[in-house]
């Protein structure tokens, strides 16, 4: 069975269907017509889809009077609790005539049909097995219900009896009223309960899908609910790009929405090189693209966003990651029709290497890694000059803070070290780019990799690496230096004669005060040293 519908847009309409046992995944930012999208589908499809609102209550009253399994039914579907009731009634009573934005409130309904079926199924089994039959008797919903809470949340056990919910914390012989639970447990009640509640071979349609529930088991509840109901389809529309990741479904990208247009909408490509969720954040944003080196460190992801703020920001890990990112996203412009460009690390490139970079689109940073942009001058004396220092007086200081980098390479040892690990990372980037199209045989194979690995002078480059570190000692050029010299301990040695301060509460300092640009020098400083980028 498959549950097909169309989505109007701007130029034209898109046809989709989804299958029973499958699900669809709409991602869209905020404001991007996501609920208006959930109220259109659940139209167009009729009766069989049953839509789960973000605007959704979430008290769970055990208390509630018990009704007919039919009424209570009814009432979650249509929002009318009559035996009678139908499709008519949807939006009236379910959504009070403002389908996008009413606070869907149906807990009641939900715990009236979990009860009424229970007590329906117990005195079913009760007259089987009265009249001579023993056959194992079939789980309630609520049975089942229980068994994927405690497959989810196991530290947390549910208690029902014939009128009450009851939860308590495993090891406790304490319990308290299911009214009392968190949001998050609250919230996986209630949405195993629809699921379970929901109509033969429904189209399930969930607003926000992760909503009040913990990222660590947001998959694992999704899993076991559509492993309950494999008669039914499900359309998840959401923000969280993490969640869109994990699951093993079509997915669309909500680009725009206009009222009187309808929606742009785009599949979510398997573009090589790309994982899910990175597309997914790649067509789902409205700004150029920028890759840049690293994780997702709170400090760096500050200074870029910071420094480019018209720029979506994609930490993609090596300087390698970053070109191929890169020019894989400018080689498919056609298709994500978003703009990008790149920003790796100095890593010591001559101007001719970093020419070449500019050509495909990547800008290098000034220093061998971001967080050293603090040690440059500029930027410190900016930072000096709004911990309340005198500009008379930072000089003295950063020659102190400039001293203390330089005892770190003074050493040997340690400048060998710079110099051994610049080295690698050339060495690293050389070999990647070795190329064995031409060889036709085992033989040529074997022979061609070992030329090209031979081609490469590791004697030179490193003597390379160590010319440019002791000129930069010599000359007490600290530019140069943290131009090839990465060392976490430097930003300690920043924040203790900058802010006298620990490095963590510095980090912490700087996030703050680049996330809110409440110190604007320091944010202009940082700007002036990181290339310029436009657009484009």
């Amino acid at each position: 069975m498959s549950f097909e519908f169309n989505i109007p847009g701007p130029e034209t309409a898109v046809n989709l269907s989804v299958n029973v046992g499958e699900s669809m995944i709409f991602v869209g930012a905020n404001g991007g017509g996501k609920t208006r999208l959930a109220v259109h589908i659940e139209d167009t499809v009729g009766a069989i889809a049953h839509r789960i609102s973000a605007h959704r209550a979430l008290s769970l009253n055990p208390d509630v009077a018990k009704i007919s399994e039919q009424r209570a039914i009814m009432g979650v579907r249509t929002g009318k609790a009559q035996e009678r009731s139908g499709l008519g009634h949807r939006t009236p009573h379910r959504w009070g005539n403002n389908a996008a934005t009413h606070l869907l409130s149906d807990y009641d309904y939900l715990v009236q049909a979990l009860f009424a079926e229970q007590s329906n199924k117990s005195l079913e089994t009760h007259t089987r097995v009265r009249s001579g039959d023993l056959s194992p008797a079939n789980p309630t919903k609520f049975e089942r219900l229980v068994e994927i809470w405690d497959r989810l949340l196991p530290h947390r056990r549910l208690h029902i009896t014939g009128d009450d919910i009851r939860a308590s914390i495993v090891g406790s012989g304490n319990m308290y009223s299911a009214s009392e639970m968190s949001d998050g447990e609250r919230a996986i009640f209630y949405m195993i309960g629809q699921a379970l509640v929901a109509a033969d071979s429904s189209l399930l349609i969930v607003d926000e899908p992760e909503l009040h529930v913990h990222r660590s088991i947001i998959a694992k509840l999704w899993d076991e609910l559509e492993a309950a109901r494999p008669d039914c389809a499900y359309i998840f529309i959401t923000h969280d790009l993490e969640f869109a990741a994990t699951r093993a479904a079509q997915k669309l990208v909500i680009r725009s929405f206009e009222p009187a247009r309808g929606w742009r909408i785009d599949e979510v490509p398997e573009a090589e090189g790309f994982d899910e969720e990175l597309v997914t954040l790649i067509l789902g944003s409205r700004r150029p693209v920028l890759f840049v080196e690293g994780g997702r460190s709170s400090l760096d992801l500050a200074v870029y966003r910071c420094a480019y703020p018209d720029w979506t920001i994609i930490p993609r890990g090596s300087s390698e990651q970053v070109i191929h990112s890169v020019v894989t996203m400018r080689a498919n412009a056609s298709l994500t029709r978003i703009t990008c460009g790149g920003i790796v690390d100095a890593d010591g490139r001559t101007k001719e290497q970093n020419a070449r970079l500019e050509a495909l689109g990547v800008a290098s940073l000034p220093v061998s890694e971001i967080e050293n942009i603090f040690l440059l001058p500029s930027v410190s004396e900016a930072i000096a000059i709004a911990d309340g220092h005198q500009r008379d007086q930072t000089a003295e200081l950063l020659d102190e803070m400039r001293n203390e980098v330089f005892a770190l390479i003074e050493p040997y040892e340690a400048r060998d070290e710079v110099a051994v690990r610049n080295c690698r990372r050339r060495i690293d980037g050389e070999v990647k780019k070795i190329s064995l199209s031409n060889a036709t045989s085992a033989e040529g194979l074997s022979k061609e990799f070992n030329d090209k690995v031979a081609s490469i002078d590791v004697d030179s480059i490193v003597n390379k690496y160590r010319e440019l570190v002791d000129n930069a000692v010599a000359s007490r050029d600290i530019e140069l230096l943290l131009s090839c010299y990465d060392n976490k301990h430097m930003l300690a040695i920043a924040a203790k004669h900058l802010k006298a301060s620990k490095r963590s509460d510095f980090e912490g300092w700087l996030t703050r005060i680049l996330r809110n640009n409440s110190v604007p020098n320091v944010a202009d400083a940082i700007r002036d040293q990181l290339p310029n980028l436009t657009a484009r």
